[in-house]
């Protein structure tokens, strides 16, 4: 794995958005919310963001829409109703805040979507095998937008936090499998440091670039990774 003191992954500022007591707050006003007016709730990078993540999975010709999919931290559970809606049919969301799991089952459930799996789990848990049922099990894609952003901003060890969950991420992936992951803390370059003992770089979602100090980027960074020549042989010769 990458070193835990490896300058070029630098430990951001504690935040309350890495506080499963946030996260248990928001969902819980998001329930209410989608109890009184039927609002689903904030999608977390937005609308466009989704789209251009489930965009590339429907035309990647890797990827069948009966092959299981897992979503790390569904939050709402827009992520897999947008893929359902797309033809998808194996897809699991998990969150660690059972509000957040509470209101996706119900969004899915009222726009007709009950086969999608919520399930509360903690990804970042050091038992192994992970006594969430839905995280023992392996998938063809792996998706993450925002999630390990929030564990870097964790209170305390948020390097061990990442690690751990780096370790569930590759416990979660077939041999061929895919990971995607967005994020709007991490450089493409940071996000390829981290994972680099693992996971090679596929492909990388596009966005729009902004111009700051004479300096260009993306407000986001996704990527398309897959596993390492050495991580497949291992896994398929055990």
């Amino acid at each position: 794995m990458a070193a835990a003191d490896d300058k070029s992954l630098p430990d951001f500022d504690s935040s309350e958005l890495g506080t499963k007591e946030f996260w248990d707050t928001t969902y819980g006003k998001e329930v209410e919310n989608f109890n009184d007016i039927g609002d689903v709730g904030e999608i977390w990078f937005g609308e466009e963001t989704m789209e251009k993540v489930a965009d590339w999975l429907e035309n990647c010709a890797d990827v069948h829409t009966d092959d299981p999919i897992i979503d790390l931290g569904s939050g709402n559970g827009m992520m897999c109703i947008e893929l359902c809606k797309r033809g998808f049919t194996r897809l699991t969301g998990v969150d660690y805040s059972e509000l957040a799991v509470m209101l996706s089952k119900s969004v899915a459930s009222s726009e007709g979507f009950g086969n999608i799996e919520f399930e509360t789990g903690d990804l970042i848990s050091e038992e192994r095998p992970n006594p969430c049922t839905c995280l023992t099990r392996k998938y063809k894609v792996v998706l993450d937008k925002g999630t390990y952003d929030a564990i870097s901003l964790m209170p305390g060890d948020s390097v061990s936090a990442r690690m751990h969950y780096l370790a569930t991420v590759k416990e979660l992936m077939t041999s061929d499998g895919i990971f995607s992951i967005t994020s709007c803390n991490w450089t493409k370059d940071q996000l390829l440091e981290f994972f680099k003992e693992h996971f090679t770089l596929h492909d990388e979602i596009k966005f729009k670039t902004i111009q700051f100090g004479g300096v260009t980027g993306s407000t986001y960074t996704s990527l398309i990774l897959k596993q390492t020549y050495s991580d497949t042989y291992v896994l398929q010769q055990t």
